[in-house]
């Protein structure tokens, strides 16, 4: 899977695919779908996975910038300083 372009418009990411189909995800969904430890957990000692109680502010959903990562993934930076994420292209298109 290949990622050919990726561009804002207004409150949605648009992904254009080398498939031939596009992705319009909301900014908000992005964010809240973030995939780091930090957003979604990660395991204990014992396997058990420990979500943290993410709060976020009102520059949550502002997307600054992002850049693709080995060819598999995107990494968005927010304006409110987050950017530890990396969305894999399948799980973009999950999205």
């Amino acid at each position: 899977m290949k990622l050919l372009n990726t561009a804002v418009m207004g409150t949605e990411l648009a992904l254009a695919w080398e498939d031939g189909e596009e992705s319009y995800i909301q900014l908000e969904t992005l964010r809240r779908g973030c995939p780091c430890a930090g957003c979604q957990g990660e395991p204990d000692a014992l396997g058990r996975v420990v979500r943290p109680n993410v709060t976020l502010g009102e520059k949550a959903f502002d997307l600054l910038s992002w850049e693709v990562v080995g060819g598999y993934a995107l990494q968005p930076r927010w304006a409110d300083g987050h950017a530890t994420g990396i969305y894999t292209f399948q799980y973009l298109r999950g999205l």
